[in-house]
């Protein structure tokens, strides 16, 4: 079906396109695996086609350029790929016709057979028959603002991403040093958010969660997670903790409950479908006995829905659907002309909650096809909407969509801070929401009003749909706001949000092919060089919307960002280095090189009294570097140390 030059060829086009996503030997990193076991977990079922994955291929590749290489480095590709699987070249070169792709079935490969794994299964049981202990954190831990830790993914439940520790000041901060670092294993995406609680630190990779001393970095017990189901996006962005359990998301749909004192599994659920396109990268959010948590893959075109599961054994207790089946609220909301498949709606980002309210937010993601509106007109709810639900029930109690009928794949992103300002006189509760818009918005929790709107990056083109004439427009579909959101200082009363400022161009297709569980676009994307991306952290005021100051980072900023007591902003950069800014003016205050990218979460703490801070570096994913392993530095002041000469010279003051 090939030949072997064939094949050569797309090895080299394959390692210069394809390898910093799917693995340079197909593997799979930051992208499903193209050759092996998994690959033709997906791939064998005679209900798959060897002219579907060809389409797709040619469609959605390489992400931040479809449909930009050759027709002949694509048949290379195919080719490279059909090797590496045990297809044995011949004479004929592959030409992508149906005729041949016609003959090519995974499902009869001889040379290459998917080894007996473990077999699916709804629910898998611990070793134990007893939970763990209630050893915390409680629901008022979980709420509270003033604690000492670090026990949820923002913070706290109202995702603030502030502390009230004050032993790291302006004065002081530049003396920061490395406490410890603990290397958490091979190459893989690393988005963690860690979490402290008592002197433990909590991170997650894609299989594995590791327990460390947080102010030594010593690891206590480390669980690793074998796959059951096919892997469709490997990441994981961090955990919940509650009542002694530890839990998380896999990328083959489980959730599952560990024991915060030991590691070892309490029981694990199937409750996301990798084969429909469907996988857990989120972390969850773990109040009154359950578990909240949904699926990521709106570019797969699933039916979104946000649920809860008992946190004692998984079991469901209520789901809503945030792409709503027929019959239900919000599905006269999408049209359908030409009867094609529609979706998305996902859910990849923290929750926010009011326990006094029992209020969930929720951000819900981009509709599919994710480009092509004229396929499904109307407002198309509950996309890129913030939902509010009751956290007992899961009913609706209110919504506000900000991007009605989306065409860039603007996902919401973010529904948090949860914060109380006086605004004309009045004090009010209120909440940020933000997404890859680019848009920074604050509602009104009581009256769902929208306070003030700002933007906080390049925006340009934004209003205007996606067409079938190529535009370039900013954000584009990586810019904004991605899986780490604002913080809220209620001393300084200023927002500090991070964004990706990088542009790119879109196209809208007239007609969309959909396989289902894959990527399903209904267009091309084909983003700016990444050279010419950077960041912004802006400073707005949480009462009036007005820009105090913005620091501008050489690459796209995407790390958590942290503000405390003491008048300090943490966050990482892509460059790989970990910083501390004024909280007043944005004055550089320290700098540290961890030597790769910060994509994940950055918190503070104390143990034994003393101040540390955490953050993950490495890892990198498809958009934004794969440089790195996973590796978690810890900070702090030294023991003694000498006065202090002053912090060095300012290099982001005022607005800009």
């Amino acid at each position: 079906m090939f030949t072997a030059d064939q094949a050569k060829l797309g090895r080299q086009v394959y390692k210069t396109s394809c390898g910093d996503c799917h693995g340079p030997e197909l593997e799979g990193v930051a992208a499903p695996a193209l050759a092996g076991p998994a690959f033709l977990q997906k791939w064998q079922p005679p209900e798959r086609s060897a002219a579907d994955l060809y389409h797709l291929i040619r469609v959605s590749m390489p992400k931040l350029a479809m449909g930009s290489l050759t027709p002949d480095d694509y048949a290379a590709v195919f080719a490279y790929l059909l090797d590496r699987n045990g297809w044995p070249a011949g004479p004929r070169r592959f030409d992508g016709s149906d005729a041949m792709l016609s003959q090519i079935r995974f499902d009869r490969l001889g040379a290459v057979v998917a080894p007996a794994a473990l077999a699916p299964s709804e629910f898998v049981a611990g070793k134990r028959d007893r939970p763990p202990r209630s050893a915390g954190p409680s629901p008022v831990e979980l709420a509270g603002a003033t604690s000492a830790d670090w026990p949820y993914h923002t913070g706290n439940y109202s995702g603030t991403r502030y502390s009230q520790l004050t032993e790291l000041t302006p004065a002081n901060v530049g003396r920061l040093g490395v406490a410890c670092v603990f290397q958490v294993g091979p190459a893989e995406v690393f988005q963690t958010g860690p979490l402290v609680y008592r002197g433990v630190m909590y991170v997650t990779t894609v299989r594995q969660t590791v327990a460390l001393d947080a102010a030594t970095c010593r690891p206590r017990w480390r669980y690793t997670w074998r796959p059951r189901d096919y892997e469709i996006w490997p990441l994981n962005r961090g955990s919940a903790l509650a009542d002694g359990y530890v839990v998380r998301g896999t990328a083959d749909g489980y959730l599952l409950a560990l024991d915060a004192r030991d590691g070892q599994l309490s029981w694990a659920r199937h409750v996301v479908r990798p084969q429909a396109g469907e996988t857990i990268t989120m972390p969850p959010l773990i109040y009154d006995g359950l578990v909240v948590v949904g699926p990521a893959g709106s570019e797969n075109s699933i039916k979104g829905w946000i649920g809860a599961f008992r946190l004692t054994d998984g079991f469901p207790v209520w789901r809503f659907n945030t792409v709503p089946q027929p019959g239900e609220p919000g599905a006269d909301t999408w049209a359908n002309p030409r009867g094609l498949p529609q979706g998305g709606g996902a859910v990849w980002t923290p929750l926010a909650l009011d326990p006094a309210k029992g209020e969930l937010y929720v951000a819900v993601t981009n509709p599919a096809p994710d480009f092509a509106g004229q396929l499904r007109p109307g407002k198309n709810l509950y996309t890129n909407a913030l939902v509010a639900l009751d956290v007992h029930t899961g009913a609706l109690r209110w919504y506000d969509q900000l991007l009605p009928n989306d065409t860039h794949d603007w996902d919401l992103t973010q529904v948090s801070p949860l914060f109380r300002e006086t605004v004309n006189g009045r004090e009010r509760s209120l909440i940020a929401t933000v997404g890859k818009a680019g848009v920074l918005t604050v509602l009104d929790r009581d009256t769902h009003e929208r306070v003030y709107e700002v933007p906080i990056t390049t925006r340009r083109n934004a209003d205007a749909p996606v067409g079938s004439k190529a535009a370039r427009v900013c954000p584009g579909m990586q810019g904004g706001v991605a899986w780490n959101g604002p913080a809220y200082n209620p001393r300084t009363h200023l927002l500090y949000v991070p964004a990706v400022d990088w542009c790119g161009i879109f196209q809208a297709a007239r007609n969309a092919r959909f396989e289902p569980g894959d990527q399903y676009f209904g267009g091309a994307y084909t983003a700016d060089s990444a050279a010419r991306a950077k960041g912004w952290l802006t400073a707005v005021d949480a009462a009036t919307g007005t820009v105090r100051w913005r620091y501008r980072s050489a690459k796209p900023l995407v790390a958590a960002v942290t503000a405390t007591a003491g008048g300090v902003v943490f966050t990482g950069e892509l460059t790989g280095d970990f910083i501390a800014l004024d909280a007043q003016t944005g004055r550089e205050l320290y700098r540290f090189y961890t030597g790769a990218g910060l994509l994940g979460g950055v918190v503070t703490y104390t143990v034994g009294g003393k101040q540390y801070v955490a953050a993950a570096s490495g890892g990198g994913s498809y958009n934004f570097g794969r440089d790195g392993s996973p590796t978690i530095f810890v900070f702090a002041l030294p023991t003694s140390t000498p006065p202090s000469a002053g912090p060095p010279a300012a290099r982001a003051t005022g607005y800009r």
